[in-house]
């Protein structure tokens, strides 16, 4: 099996995507923040004494995908024509669900853009309530589709 981030020496290399042809990319990533019941309700109820907890996250989530080749090391990077966030609660198990859309017009796709963004969204949410909670658990981030390029369209 041949990888992709090793060239021919065995040592890392980026993947050269000069080759493929400019398709519209999508990807969509999810997660999901545990916390206590203090905490769940500072988030839902605007009051953390740092600010709008919502807010602060769609923006680290929208900057975290676009920033995304600064902190994985073979990522390209990549124009994005659109990053959306959706926030769902879960009042009965005390939990946010983060849902990061991204979409681009490029040569490679999207995905670590969008688990990018969940990833970094959902630390945010930690970083502003973790004095109402430090036992707040991050879990289930996962890519949930992506669609373009040459690999095709994958749903999970």
């Amino acid at each position: 099996m041949k990888l992709t981030h090793i060239n021919k020496d065995n040592n890392p290399t980026m993947v050269d995507v000069s080759t493929k042809d400019i398709t519209t990319r999508e990807a969509v990533a999810s997660g999901e923040i545990n916390m206590n019941k203090e905490a769940y309700e500072a988030f839902k109820n605007n009051t953390s004494k740092k600010g709008s907890v919502i807010d602060t996250a769609v923006i680290a989530a929208i900057m975290g995908a676009k920033k995304t080749s600064d902190f994985i090391p073979m990522c390209h990077p990549i124009f994005l024509s659109k990053v959306d966030c959706e926030i769902k609660n879960d009042d009965e198990k005390l939990k946010v669900i983060l849902i990061v859309k991204v979409k681009s017009e490029g040569k490679t796709g999207v995905e670590m853009e969008a688990l990018s963004g969940v990833s970094i969204g959902l630390l945010t949410i930690y970083d502003m309530l973790k004095a109402l909670d430090k036992t707040m658990l991050i879990t289930n981030i996962a890519l949930l589709s992506k669609s373009g390029g040459k690999s095709g369209d994958f749903k999970r």
